[in-house]
């Protein structure tokens, strides 16, 4: 029996198999605010058999969006734009999640086709960018950030919490925190890119320190009964492995005592000098050393694209559920591959007749 394709029954979610569709930026809002394009894209995908849909990282403040394309939730007119794609999700027989986030000192950002670069600074197009120190992150992100004041972290916080309450209101039933991939949450955990001497800097606790506080004010926004997850980059390929992995997992079962149900494992991407070792799942072993070292639930991404390297993490214990992203950009079917590759024959999910009719005779022939 396939172990990628058994339910994963977690608090009220219940996922159709252990097939998730992370965030994947589509930079295609106006003004944070979901339109034609979403609302065709996402229940597109949630179609095609993944047991959970993540929707793309979305700011909690104008000044976290990555791009003027991202999509938004600091106000009431962005969620409800949101709902009915929350809704469509779920009649498309996927879990409806959504990621949460702000950019830090990554934001104000061209489009990844047009440059993927910081908008120069005197272009009306530009915004300001904070992050926990002001140091830049460099090569095509050179701009520097304002350093975060107290009041700043309050304010991003409690963004949070209010993204977090609209999300729920608007009927996600999965939400993820962005702490990954030098956003703001990654940058204060980072050595490259906190340098403050406060409670917020210095020690692996100080650093952390944003990161809970801001879990928490969520946790109190977010139902109990349904999945608070977090991506969280443990690992930076930066030459200090060993010594951020321990920090990592330290931290991460602080975020399992304040309430977290799940860890997504990524890169911090907080240096462009690291050396990622890129490969075939090469995440696996990391999150299984998570996994079993914080006792938590782990999800990873990054080169789990075929059919084999997806029940292999699964089937060893590596991965509790595995997200497939490009593969999934190319064949929103990406499933029915998978059941077909697999050998399975009855997978624990049903396509819609119109789709299921020529796909399932497909398989036969």
């Amino acid at each position: 029996m396939s172990a990628l394709f058994q339910p994963f029954r977690f608090k009220d979610a219940t996922l159709r198999n252990r097939i998730a569709i992370p965030p994947m930026c589509q930079y295609m809002a106006a003004d944070g605010v979901a339109n034609d394009w979403h609302r065709v894209h996402y229940p597109a995908l949630a179609r095609g058999g993944a047991g959970l849909l993540i929707v793309e990282a979305t700011a909690v403040a104008p000044e976290g969006r990555i791009t003027h394309g991202c999509l938004g939730l600091w106000n009431d007119t962005q969620a409800t734009a949101l709902a009915p794609i929350a809704a469509s999700i779920k009649a498309a027989g996927a879990v409806p999640g959504i990621q949460i986030g702000h950019a830090g000192r990554k934001a104000s950002a061209n489009l990844p086709w047009e440059g993927d670069d910081h908008i120069t600074d005197g272009n009306p197009g530009a915004w300001p960018t904070i992050s926990p120190s002001a140091t830049a992150f460099g090569a095509n992100l050179p701009k520097i950030p304002r350093a975060m004041t107290l009041d700043d972290i309050a304010r991003v916080r409690a963004d949070f919490a209010a993204a977090a309450r609209r999300a729920r209101d608007a009927g996600f039933e999965w939400l993820e925190l962005h702490f990954a991939h030098g956003y703001l949450g990654q940058s204060f955990f980072s050595v490259h890119a906190n340098q403050r001497g406060d409670a917020y800097g210095g020690s692996a606790e100080n650093r952390g320190r944003f990161l809970l506080e801001t879990l928490a004010a969520v946790r109190a926004e977010w139902p109990e009964n349904l999945p608070l997850t977090a991506r969280f980059g443990v690992i930076e390929y930066d030459g200090r492995d060993e010594e951020t992995l321990a920090e990592a997992i330290d931290l991460t079962r602080a975020f399992k005592r304040g309430g977290l149900d799940l860890l997504s494992v990524s890169v911090g991407f907080s240096t462009p000098q690291a050396d990622i070792p890129w490969g075939p799942a090469f995440l696996a072993p990391i999150a299984a050393r998570v996994r079993e070292e914080a006792a938590i639930p782990v999800a990873s991404a990054w080169g789990i694209g075929t059919p084999e390297l997806a029940e292999a993490a699964v089937a060893n214990g590596q991965l509790d559920l595995v997200m497939v992203g490009r593969s999934h950009l190319a064949n929103p079917h990406w499933p029915m591959h998978a059941a077909k590759a697999l050998k399975v024959e009855r997978p624990t999910w049903v396509l819609p007749a119109p789709y299921a009719h020529w796909l399932e005779r497909y398989r036969t022939e």
